[in-house]
Formats: C-alpha cells, structure tokens, sequence
C-alpha cells in the first residue's frame, strides 16, 4: 500500500473535520484508502469514484475484512465523510458528490448481504473468518534464540511485557543513523548537566555517543530535564519499552494518558513533554501520532543488549526468493514491516512470476507456510491466473486455486464436498498459532461465522497432516457447546483413523 498518500489524507481529513466541527471516523476511512490503493490502484485521495466505492463496498470488504454485517451502515457512514471532505477541499465536483452519495445511500443493505455471504469470502478472510493479518507476525514457534539468554531452558517465561520476548527491529544503515546523530537537537546545543561530563569520556565514534546518551536519557536522573516533569522523565524508560514493543505509530493523546497517570503532581504539560522528546531526538511527531525515531530504535535495541537482553534484527525480505520472503515472514516481523516487504518483493515481479514463485514453494509446505503464500497471492491481479490455474492439478492448492479464480469471477470447476473439507482444515491450521496466542479473540471470530455441524462432523474424514489438532482446537475455542462436543466427537474418530 501507498502509506505516505494515505497518512496524509487521515491528518488532513482529520484536520478538516476539527475545523469544520465534523466528526470523522478515521479508522474506518483509513481503511477504505488502504483497500482502495492495495487492490484498486488509488494513488491519491482525489482518485475515488462511484465505482471505486461500488468495488470497495460489495467486493473487497465482503471478501477481505472480518466485520459483521451490521458494521455496513458505519463503513457507509465513513465513505460519505469522505466525499463530503472530497468536495470540500474541490478534489470532487458538487454534481460527482451527489452521485457518489445517492450510490452510497443505497449500499449499505447490499453491503450488509454481501458481508454475511460466505461466498463472497476470500482466503486471506477465510472460510470461517478465523485469521486476520496479524497471522503475518505470528511465528510458528518461537525460534531457537527467542528465549531471553538469562532464563533458565526449563523455566517457563514469564508472561510480564517486559520479560515477553522482544520483536524483530529494522534498523537502519550505520551511515543513516551516523548522520542523524549530527542532527539532534539535544546534542547540537549546549548539553545537560551530567549528559556533558558522560560524553566528554567517550570518544568521537557518533553512534557510541549516542549508546550513551540514550542510556542516560531513559535510565539516569535527569530531574525533568526532558519532559518538564521530574517523575515522568524517571519512567521514560517503560514508554520507550512500550513503543519499542508495539512497533506502531501511537496517538499523542495515549502518550499523554500515560504519562499523567506516572505523574501524581498533576497533569503533565503535553506539548512541553512530547517537544522534549523530539528535541532529544527519541520521536518523531506527525498529525496526532508518535513514532520512535530510527536513531530511538538503534539506541533501545543496544541498551536491551547490553542488557542481556535478545533484541532480533528483522531481515530485508524484498530481496530473498519466495521461501526467504516466507521463512522471514514466520520470525513475527511487525505488521508494517511484513507489509513493506511484501509491497517492495511483489514490486520485483510481473503478477504472474509472483504466483509461480509463491505456489511453488507452498506446494508440500507446512499449513502456516502454505497459508502465508496463499495470502499473498490473493492479493494478485488477473495477471497470475495462468500460475493460478497450473495449481489445479496439485490436490493440496487446488482448492485454493479454485477459490481465488472464482472470487476473480474467472473460469473455474467447483469446489466438491471433499476439497470444502480440506480447504476448510487447511485454513484453521494456518490460524493456529493466532488461535493459541489469542484464544478469545479466535473464540469470538468463531462465533461470528465458524463452521456449520454437518461441517464439522465430517472432516474428521480429511486426510490433512494438521485435522486431529485444528479439530482439538475447535474443541477447546467453539463457544457452542453442541459444536465444541461436535468437533471433539470428530478428533476422536481422526485419531482413530490415524491409528488404524
């Protein structure tokens, strides 16, 4: 996806809707300018059209996201914001306006039909709507060097934030990071007292520097030197925990909450606080959001290390062959770096030799595996039918061939009983791993749209490598009792068949 076109449009979106006292769901529209520039081309905010919301409404959401039906009238809602906005700021004229809203007025009722219909439901949704993108960032185990060097092999891990393994990090170039030394703020001018006396006994190496300055900076007592707040400078260290660990832009206004809950003498100054931050140079401040700086994200991995801590460097996935961009995708790289990857991987290669490459290496893969390239290449235009179809004789891709050709509205043989089962097990054996991470959020997708019995009752007849554990897992999460006793009922007949 196109980030920086659509960043900019929430912050002057939001913008417009403080100034003209418009309430704006930015999440939602956030979500329609992604979708439209991931699957529709839109490359800036001005590009949307009345068939662009069409599309968007009755055939990317119903087969991509996991929302109910009745979350149509709110989608509808955000849509005709956003062309309210679109002719206020002239991207659209008054006569497109009105017909983008009289072809919105009568999509909310499609929509809904269109959410709730199981057909419509592509792979990366799945059949049952149980996995979501985070099953990008969910390793399959925790891989070997996961577990912090200081635990004992036999001691289960504490389940704290801050004893939780640390995510993978893209760091950027030593030269990049050098530069930015040169840069901050804080470093420029005329140093702190006792920041001046740590950096007058280092040498002249600008990233050794800065190791030391951010450890005075989030571990020594600065006295409000940073934020203006004795007591909120002397917890910088767990906000800058938090951010490192959520690897995501946070709202100033959770940055705010946060520190005012640390800080007993009364609320803490928010614009002095966050100005300080960026002047030390540990953030960066866009529209209503926080990010840590790159320069924030090398000095906190060195201060974890020196810590005895295991902080991973993510991998550039852009440039490795399909298993590569797979296999660095199990490590549980964040989400937005798993996107850029992708985006920057896919860049490389027509349509077509991505699904050749990908459907290759899923062939014989492991389910999680499997799944991964199978979710990429849903995201392919017609052009990767021919690599699409070739898969139709493979009998563990052909049910997912199958599928994506007929959401294509593409020529394709239909799905038999059996293959319905077998797709069906093969998709809730990729989300296990999410499922076990997160059994009610699992739980509450089940219940919204799980396997029907006549289902479940037969696919202990599956011969899939993964049916006895997806089978146990509906067990565990079916929220149904009469569905859960179904799905036990089933493994016990798949173990039987296994042993027999």
């Amino acid at each position: 996806m196109s980030i920086d076109w659509v960043n900019q449009a929430i912050d002057d979106l939001r913008s417009w809707g403080r100034a003209e006292h418009v309430e704006v769901d930015a999440d939602e529209i956030r979500l329609l300018c992604d979708y439209a520039s991931d699957y529709l081309g839109v490359s800036r905010v001005g590009e949307f059209t009345p068939d662009v919301f069409d599309e968007l409404l009755l055939s990317i959401y119903p087969r991509r996201v996991i929302t109910p039906p009745e979350s149509a009238a709110e989608t509808v809602a955000a849509a005709r914001t956003l062309v309210a906005y679109l002719r206020a700021i002239g991207e659209v004229s008054a006569e497109t306006a009105a017909e983008m809203d009289e072809r919105l007025a009568g999509l909310a009722g499609k929509m809904a039909e269109a959410l709730a219909d199981p057909g419509n439901f592509s792979m990366t949704k799945s059949l049952f709507s149980s996995i979501g993108p985070e099953s990008l960032e969910q390793p399959v185990s925790i891989p070997s060097g996961e577990r912090q060097p200081s635990a004992p092999a036999d001691e289960a891990m504490c389940d704290c934030p801050g004893c939780s393994p640390l995510p993978a990090v893209r760091l950027a170039p030593p030269e990049e990071l050098a530069a930015a030394v040169a840069e901050v703020p804080l470093l420029a001018g005329k140093l702190p007292p006792g920041l001046d006396r740590l950096l007058a006994e280092r040498g002249d190496d600008p990233l050794d520097r800065w190791a030391a300055t951010v450890e005075w900076l989030l571990e020594h007592d600065t006295g409000g030197e940073i934020t203006g707040s004795p007591q909120a400078d002397a917890e910088l260290f767990d906000l800058f925990d938090m951010l490192f660990r959520l690897q995501l832009p946070v709202p100033v206004a959770l940055v705010a909450e946060y520190l005012e809950e640390i800080v007993e003498a009364g609320p803490v100054e928010l614009d002095r606080a966050v100005g300080g931050l960026e002047y030390a140079g540990l953030v960066e401040v866009a529209g209503d959001t926080v990010t840590l700086t790159p320069l924030a994200i090398w000095g906190l991995r060195e201060l974890y290390l020196e810590r005895g801590l295991h902080s991973p460097q993510a991998p550039d996935l852009a440039d490795a062959d399909a298993m590569g961009l797979i296999e660095g995708l199990l490590q549980g790289i964040p989400t937005e770096l798993a996107e850029e990857d992708i985006r920057r991987w896919l860049e490389g290669r027509t349509s077509a030799e991505a699904a050749a490459e990908l459907l290759g290496t899923a062939s014989g893969a492991p389910a999680v595996a499997r799944g991964i390239a199978i979710t990429i290449v849903d995201r392919l235009d017609a052009g990767a039918e021919p690599a699409v179809r070739a898969c139709l004789d493979d009998p563990e891709l052909r049910p997912h061939a199958i599928h994506w050709l007929t959401a294509r509205r593409l020529p394709a043989p239909a799905l038999t009983q059996a293959e319905l089962l077998w797709v069906s097990v093969d998709m809730l054996a990729l989300a296990m791993p999410a499922a076990e991470d997160d059994p009610e959020m699992f739980a509450e997708n089940m219940a919204a749209s799980g396997p029907p019995a006549h289902l479940i009752e037969e696919m202990w007849r599956v011969d899939h490598p993964d049916v006895v554990e997806v089978l146990e897992l509906l067990g565990r999460s079916l929220p149904d009792g009469t569905l859960a006793k179904a799905a036990r009922k089933a493994a016990f007949k798949a173990r039987s068949r296994a042993i027999g």
